[in-house]
């Protein structure tokens, strides 16, 4: 194989890297060494605590072995290089969206808006609709930005603040968050993902909207309806009591409805096409204006000073962006709830998506994950089996090169003409790569998305993973859909 020149890539920009002197068998070895190492790392002697560091190192181990294969098929380490260079890269954005929401939690922790979020939701929210209503209320904000990252770092924050305060699991409310929030993000022609699978496919981006809600609408209804069963069956016995919990809140903060101004500036940039990346620095600054105002005693103590003066206003907004911050009030249950880690909490976060791009490009440096991808494709003899290796190979990018737009762009690129031949629009193509490879990215804890959004709602994947209901059924449903030929659009030549 030869090297090739890299440069500033864009998602459909990417290159598939072929390798023909690779097996199937070799692509796959690094595989299933990865997921029997995680396995064992996990469930056998970690547990919750692999993420702390010893995943991140299994990651690398696994690209360590994809390298092995690689220089037995003639694959150079300068090759292999280069392209996790470019794969680390890729995720330049993502990394410093990560710090600056860590950042923004902290500022909004101190300036009272996500205690405000929680004071105000506990009284209008009661266990049994909870769930049901966060998937709504994530789903119409992710609408309206089309980034499921920023609906979950900012309501997403306090509906696990306010579920945890009602009783609720975090795990059944960071899968009803994610749940509404990848519905919104797929049915948005603001999000990326929307707009980059129509491309790939080589459709129209209100075509694949329109031909993707066939299987979206349902999979969002029989999502609803389970987290409304979720909600009745929760016991509730004699409706919670939160008087104390709300008089701890009014005790430790100032609340008001005014300080609902910041989320809804934020949202209203990015809703106006504002990169989510000055967004969230506009709204960490403005939260942070705001906490010196309403909760000056909160800034000083923060800052440990016993007054607010300008070094320990400074220090204590710094403190609430960068490092831990917390705020303790008359109720011990929600003391662990108000504390924020700042960017410092995020950092294992980060450290997890560069080793899983480590490895994701390494398998791609020697051609694994076109190989992969091909031997998919070539068990698609019917129109359900070209389905179905289309699903497959976008779980597989999944996992294996850890990222949501590989997911994407690869089994795009690879199975676009297969549709072609089979006389199926690119609407077929571009709605079962979201349905399968946007959506279930977050459900696979080394992946980018399953990695942030864990890291920001404070929720393991294993723990949300059964919860994200929308996120695990929308495979199934566009295989139920394939199977019985429902809605399956013919290519309409012209």
């Amino acid at each position: 194989m030869e090297s090739q020149d890299i440069k500033p890539r864009e998602p459909q920009d990417e290159n598939i890297i072929e390798n023909k002197e690779l097996n199937i068998w070799e692509a796959l070895i690094p595989v299933f060494a990865l997921v029997g190492m995680l396995f064992y790392n996990v469930f056998f002697v970690f547990g919750d605590d692999a993420l702390s560091g010893s995943n991140q190192f299994i990651l690398l181990m696994g690209a360590a072995v994809a390298a092995i294969v690689g220089f037995r098929n003639k694959v150079s380490y300068k090759q292999m290089m280069e392209e996790v260079a470019e794969n680390v890269k890729s995720t330049t954005g993502a990394l410093l969206i990560l710090l600056m929401v860590g950042a923004l939690a902290g500022t909004w922790l101190i300036s009272g808006v996500i205690p405000s979020m929680i004071y105000y939701g506990l009284q209008m929210l009661n266990p049994t609709i909870f769930l049901a209503a966060s998937v709504i209320i994530c789903a119409i904000i992710s609408i309206a930005t089309g980034s499921s990252w920023t609906t979950s770092a900012t309501v997403g924050i306090a509906l696990v603040g306010i579920g945890n305060t009602l009783g609720i699991s975090a795990g059944m409310t960071a899968g009803a968050v994610l749940s509404g929030a990848y519905f919104g993000d797929k049915m948005s022609p603001l999000s990326d993902t929307t707009n980059l699978a129509p491309t790939m496919a080589g459709g129209e981006l209100f075509d694949h909207i329109k031909y993707m809600s066939i299987t979206t609408i349902p999979t969002i209804l029989v999502t609803l309806v389970a987290f409304i069963i979720i909600g009745l069956s929760i016991d509730t016995t004699g409706a919670p009591d939160i008087t104390g919990q709300l008089a701890a809140i009014d005790g430790a903060f100032n609340i008001s409805p005014w300080l609902f101004l910041v989320p809804v500036v934020v949202i209203f940039m990015i809703v106006r096409k504002t990169q989510p990346l000055v967004a969230l620095l506009v709204g960490t600054l403005l939260a942070g204006v705001v906490a010196i105002i309403a909760q000056p005693d909160i800034v000083a103590k923060v800052a440990g000073a016993d007054s607010l003066t300008f070094d320990s206003a400074y220090k204590g907004v710094m403190n609430a962006m960068t490092v831990n911050s917390s705020v303790e009030t008359s109720s011990a249950e929600l003391n662990d709830l108000f504390t924020a880690k700042g960017m410092s909490g995020m950092l294992g976060t980060i450290w997890l998506i560069i080793c899983a791009m480590v490895f994701g490009g390494v398998m791609d440096a020697i051609g694994a994950l076109a190989r992969i991808s091909k031997a998919l494709l070539s068990m698609a003899s019917s129109v359900f089996g070209l389905f179905a290796s289309t699903v497959a190979s976008c779980l597989a990018l999944n996992v294996t090169a850890s990222d949501q737009y590989l997911a994407i762009v690869v089994p795009g690129k690879m199975f676009k003409k297969a549709y072609e031949d089979k006389g199926l629009a690119p609407e077929n193509l571009s709605r079962t790569l979201e349905d399968s490879g946007t959506v279930t990215s977050v459900l696979i804890p080394w992946n980018t998305c399953g990695a942030y959004q864990s890291g920001v709602l404070g929720v393991s994947v294993a723990d949300y993973f059964f919860f994200a209901i929308f996120n695990w059924l929308s495979p199934f449903t566009t295989l139920l859909f394939a199977a019985f030929n429902i809605k399956i659009k013919q290519l309409v030549k012209k």
